[in-house]
């Protein structure tokens, strides 16, 4: 399946991650966050019933990827990520529009996230998709130490009947 993106209207290719990705997504994750995860949170996500993963790939090369968690009717964005040279160009709105798409099948009410207050463009970016603060999480990111946002987005009913 292929979706269009702003600057390159047929490369962009959103699939599940598979372990073949692992390498490649460890590599973004070590450039794109101060706290990577480790490789066996990656494996966790592809081998656990309840976690999902996805790729974003553009001409074969992968830009970014996202792991999230259905659990009854609450979902979890864990890990959302792009490359910075294809930042802005609809691939995270693109990775987060196939979430929404999974979760809404799966029944799920509303959607959660943490998110550094530092962080203004992903604070923005989650704004601009419904999103709101819910509360503040003390001490939750380590290096650089910080606060999270919780954020959440609920879904209305007809989203999850369409």
């Amino acid at each position: 399946m292929r979706s269009g993106t702003k600057k390159t209207d047929t490369a962009l290719h959103i699939r599940a991650m598979t372990d073949a990705d692992i390498d490649s997504v460890l590599i973004l994750e070590e450039l794109i966050f101060s706290d990577p995860w480790p490789r066996t949170a990656f494996v966790d996500a592809l081998e656990e019933r309840t976690w999902s993963a996805l790729v974003a790939e553009i001409d074969g090369k992968l830009v970014g990827y996202a792991c999230f968690l259905v659990v009854d009717v609450e979902a979890h964005l864990a890990n959302i990520a792009v490359v910075s040279e294809h930042r802005r160009k609809s691939v995270a709105k693109h990775l987060l529009d196939r979430i929404f798409s999974v979760v809404l099948d799966r029944r799920c009410e509303f959607i959660l996230l943490e998110v550094r207050p530092s962080n203004t463009e992903a604070l923005a970016f989650y704004e601009k998709y419904g999103f709101r603060l819910l509360y503040r999480r003390p001490n939750y990111y380590r290096r650089p130490a910080e606060d999270a946002l919780v954020m959440v987005r609920y879904f209305e009913k007809e989203e999850s009947d369409s």
